[in-house]
C-alpha cells in the first residue's frame, strides 16, 4: 500500500498517512518524497483550494520510526555529518514542502501526534482534534531535539512559555489542553472528526482560489517579515487580486445575491 493515500472531493483533497501498523511514522524516504510530490501537484492545480491531512488507524503520527532509531538504520546511526545531511535531505523536506504549499492545510488529528508527528500538525495551517488525540513534543525523552523545525513552529502556535514547557518536559497534553492553549481550534468526538474537517475545508474552498492562495502567503510572510514588508507585499498582491476575473465575479455575485462561480482566473 502507498504510504500516503490521496482522494479528491470537489475542490478539497484529503491526504491520509497510511502506515497504521507503525502509527504512521513520517521519517521514511518514501513518505517524504510522496508528501513533497503531493504539494507540488496541488501548487500546480488551481482547482484544489484546501487539503485535509489525517492518519490511518488509531494514531495520527508517531513521528520517527522507533525501530529505525533503535537499530541505527539510515541517518539515525550515521556519523555526525552524514546524519545531519540525512536530516536535511529527509524529514526536513517535509516542513519546507508544507510551508510552501499554496493552499491551506487542515490537520484532522485522529489520535496520538508524537514528536515529529506533533510537529507535522504544526506545519498545517489549522488543526482539529479528536477527543482521543494527544500531542507531545517528546524528543527530549529520547535524548534528542526537534530535528524537523519544531523549535520554530511550536512557539508561533502556542507562544514561548508553553512551547518551552512542551519541549523541555517532553510530556504529552490531551486534546482539551491543546484547545485551551490554542494548538487546535476544535475538539470533536472521533466519529465526527472528518465531517468537522470537511466542513472547515468547505468554508475555505467556497472562496476564490487565487485569493485563498495569496491570503495564505500573506499569513506566512507575516510570521517573519516586518510590517512595512508585509504592507508592500499586500499592495502588490492586492493589485493582482483586483485584476482577477474571480474578484469581478465575487463582486457581481454579491450585488446580484447569487452564488459565485469561480474559475481561478
Amino acid at each position: 500500500m502507498p504510504p500516503l493515500l490521496r482522494a479528491r472531493e470537489g475542490h478539497i483533497e484529503t491526504w491520509t498517512l497510511n502506515v497504521p501498523e507503525q502509527r504512521n511514522p513520517i521519517t521514511g524516504a518514501g513518505l517524504v518524497a510522496t508528501l513533497v510530490a503531493a504539494v507540488d501537484d496541488v501548487n500546480r492545480d488551481h482547482d484544489v483550494r484546501c487539503v485535509i491531512l489525517t492518519g490511518a488507524g488509531k494514531g495520527f503520527s508517531s513521528g520517527g520510526n522507533i525501530k529505525d532509531i533503535q537499530e541505527g538504520r539510515g541517518y539515525f546511526g550515521a556519523a555526525p555529518y552524514p546524519s545531519a545531511d540525512g536530516y536535511r535531505k529527509g524529514i526536513q523536506q517535509v516542513p519546507r514542502a508544507l510551508y510552501r504549499c499554496e493552499v491551506p492545510i487542515v490537520a484532522a488529528v485522529n489520535g496520538a501526534a508524537i514528536g515529529a508527528g506533533c510537529d507535522l500538525t504544526l506545519m498545517c495551517d489549522l488543526r482539529i482534534a479528536s477527543t482521543k488525540a494527544v500531542f507531545a513534543e517528546s524528543f527530549v525523552k529520547l535524548g534528542l531535539i526537534p530535528g524537523d523545525g519544531g523549535a520554530w513552529l511550536l512557539p508561533r502556535v502556542i507562544g514561548n512559555a508553553r512551547a518551552a514547557e512542551m519541549t523541555l518536559t517532553g510530556e504529552a497534553i490531551d486534546a482539551e489542553t491543546a484547545l485551551a492553549w490554542g494548538l487546535v481550534s476544535q475538539v470533536v468526538e472521533p466519529d465526527e472528526l472528518m465531517d468537522a474537517a470537511k466542513a472547515l475545508a468547505s468554508r475555505i474552498a467556497v472562496n476564490p482560489p487565487l485569493a485563498i492562495r495569496m491570503a495564505k502567503r500573506l499569513l506566512r510572510e507575516g510570521q517573519q517579515q516586518s510590517l512595512d514588508s508585509v504592507l508592500e507585499l499586500s499592495a502588490a498582491l492586492q493589485a493582482i487580486a483586483h485584476n482577477t476575473n474571480d474578484h469581478k465575479e465575487a463582486v457581481t455575485a454579491t450585488a446580484e445575491k447569487r452564488a459565485p462561480r469561480f474559475t481561478a482566473e
